[in-house]
């Protein structure tokens, strides 16, 4: 049985016409080389042709580096909710000629040490550190020498964080509302103190509520009404705005502060007859792929 030989530097070169050394500067990006646009284009057109790929072993003893990335998470990858995160780190690494090595901890210390161990063995150029809920996370001490980037959750022991911009998000919902002209019966659902304050549970809900808050004072307007959720789920947004809306305070409109207890709270409103938005406004934060297909649609960011 044949076995498809894997193209070299050496059969590049030979079909180029130009030697392995040229063709080693080109193909690995190396300064040096003061080859013409047409020896260089010669050199990208034979790579193609002979479907040239780079030995990963080879460049990694060159370069001192695996090519590689390690993503740990905590219960992403095993949630709807991983699809967009994972697709923009795929796409970040395919662009940088990378590859992805993902583990998961599901919120166990232990797992995440042995991922942790996992990706200093495989000596990967860098890793990553994902949380479903943007909030404070413990790390256990981290390898010398490897750059680390948490996404979605913060660290003492990690300098950079990509999180996402609450205190944007809940200005401009709250501004569309205003200038639908719900002035005076704005409704907030989903009040969180806890969330608010402890680190632990979360580091950007706060921000979405200074947003939100800018944004009223800036109209100058008070809501109307503003209901307490221990926890964003669908029930607690039916019951909390169940309540508000047999208060009988002049509501014109239910600021919900995920799409999760918009949800509960748009069961409410139908279950009183009242018809959106001719009836009530509702507006609320996360873009959740099930708020498409909510009918009428909602209002998301």
């Amino acid at each position: 049985m044949e076995v498809n030989k894997r193209t070299t530097l050496a059969d590049v070169a030979e079909r180029a016409g130009l030697s392995k050394t040229a063709v080693s500067l080109v193909l690995n990006n190396r300064p040096g080389s003061r080859l013409s646009a047409d020896a260089v284009a010669r050199i990208h057109e034979a790579a193609r042709e002979l479907n040239y790929r780079p030995n990963p072993q080879a460049r990694s003893l060159r370069l001192g580096t695996t090519g590689t990335v390690g993503f740990i998470s905590d219960d992403v990858t095993v949630t709807r909710f991983a699809s967009a995160m994972i697709r923009g780190l795929l796409d970040a690494a395919d662009e940088s000629d990378r590859g992805v090595l993902i583990a998961e901890t599901f919120n166990h210390p232990k797992q995440l040490r042995k991922a942790l161990d996992s990706m200093a063995d495989r000596q990967v150029d860098g890793l990553i550190f994902g949380a479903l809920s943007a909030r404070l996370i413990d790390l256990p001490p981290l390898p010398d020498g490897i750059r680390t980037v948490t996404v979605n959750c913060v660290s003492p022991d990690v300098t950079v964080a990509v999180l996402p911009d609450e205190e944007q998000a809940g200005y401009a919902v709250t501004r569309h509302l205003l200038h639908a002209g719900h002035r005076d019966g704005i409704a907030i659902i989903g009040n969180a103190p806890i969330a608010r304050t402890d680190p632990k549970v979360s580091v950007t809900i706060g921000r979405r509520f200074d947003g939100i808050h800018r944004a009223l004072s800036e109209a100058g307007v008070a809501p109307i009404a503003v209901a307490d959720i221990e926890k964003w789920e669908p029930w607690n947004g039916y019951d909390a705005a169940k309540g508000v809306l047999a208060s009988g305070a002049p509501v014109t409109a239910l600021l919900c502060l995920n799409d999760r207890v918009a949800f509960g709270a748009q069961q409410a409103m139908q279950e009183k007859g009242l018809r959106i938005p001719d009836d009530l406004s509702v507006a609320s934060f996360d873009d959740d792929q099930i708020a498409a297909y909510m009918r009428p649609g909602l209002t998301t960011a």
